[in-house]
């Protein structure tokens, strides 16, 4: 883009990045990489590798992780997807977006620049760049990230609950078991309850919101279309955070208690080396999903899906 991305950054949005929850303004929205026609063409090119495509209980039926279905494009055009999501009950991440579109890197790119040039001192990488296509009645469970997150609203409106970075909303055994890969993301405990503590955010086109590392959280759409970005990033910082769950996972699994989450001095320095010859050598034997695709998109049909026979993802 030529002109500066984010609107309103100032002297608070840099105190607080990476601290506390940041809300701030865009000029995303007004990008032509999201026009209809746009994400149209990039869905009917898009690789299979690289997109994930779901269905799930309606958003006013409450919280139902074990609803959450994959599914597939099939041979729907882009303009017919994008009817199915409008009018069904369907949500499309297209994920890795800068390795399949020169000027979505190029977003991303300028993102980070901005980012790195208003908060002192920070060094990031690792970028990632997700878009969401999701229906009114659309939602996303319970779960935490590993990497940095921020989630900027395009088209529509949601409503996001982040939630404290502190037992019972998260453990350190919880993000151990996702690092580990024996947990997936909405793996998760979560209570009705926990929404009294949560901050609530409805996100409009043309805002951010970046929340603390591995912070909780779940989205509900608010009975409209949406079309949102995610952008994750690594940093010094986020590496050593990973490190240490990692090694305090694997010792923890060796019957050791009373493990320290200190990312500095020589314990941490022994557990970073512990954590990368575990990762690297094989030794640790992470576990593989066998993810299944049970459903096809159909514009015509009820939901703007079809259900198929069960197959794994790997055969489409």
């Amino acid at each position: 883009m030529s002109e500066k991305i984010f609107v309103d950054w100032d002297a608070d949005t840099t105190a607080n990045w990476g601290r506390e929850i940041v809300q701030i303004g865009h000029r995303l929205h007004e990008s032509p990489l999201f026009t209809d026609e746009a994400l149209a063409r990039l869905i009917e090119t898009y690789p299979r590798e690289h997109y994930d495509l779901h269905t799930m209980t309606v958003a006013e039926s409450g919280h139902h992780a074990e609803s959450w279905r994959e599914g597939d494009l099939g041979s729907s055009s882009g303009e017919e997807v994008l009817g199915a999501i409008k009018n069904g009950n369907i949500w499309l991440n297209l994920r890795k977006v800068m390795l399949v579109s020169e000027p979505h890197r190029a977003l991303l790119e300028q993102i980070f620049s901005e980012v790195e040039g208003n908060v002192p001192g920070l060094r990031t990488f690792k970028h990632n760049f997700g878009i969401l296509m999701s229906s009114p009645t659309a939602q996303v469970f319970y779960h935490s990230d590993i990497p940095g997150q921020s989630l900027w609203q395009i088209r529509g409106r949601k409503r996001v609950f982040v939630y404290p970075t502190e037992a019972p909303f998260i453990t350190p055994e919880a993000i151990e078991k996702i690092i580990l890969n024996e947990a997936d993301e909405q793996d998760m405990v979560y209570e009705p309850w926990f929404d009294d503590k949560a901050k609530v955010v409805d996100l409009e086109a043309g805002q951010m919101l970046h929340w603390p590392l591995n912070g909780p959280h779940r989205v509900v759409n608010l009975d409209c279309f949406n079309i949102s970005v995610t952008t994750e990033h690594w940093s010094p910082e986020i590496r050593a955070s990973y490190a240490c769950h990692y090694a305090n996972g694997i010792l923890r699994r060796h019957g050791m208690t009373n493990l320290s989450h200190q990312t500095s001095g020589p314990v941490f320095l022994a557990k970073a080396a512990l954590a990368t010859l575990y990762k690297y050598s094989g030794i640790q034997k992470q576990r593989k999903y066998e993810r299944f695709v049970d459903f096809t998109v159909d514009p015509r049909a009820p939901g703007g899906f079809a259900d198929i026979p069960k197959r794994l993802r790997s055969e489409f």
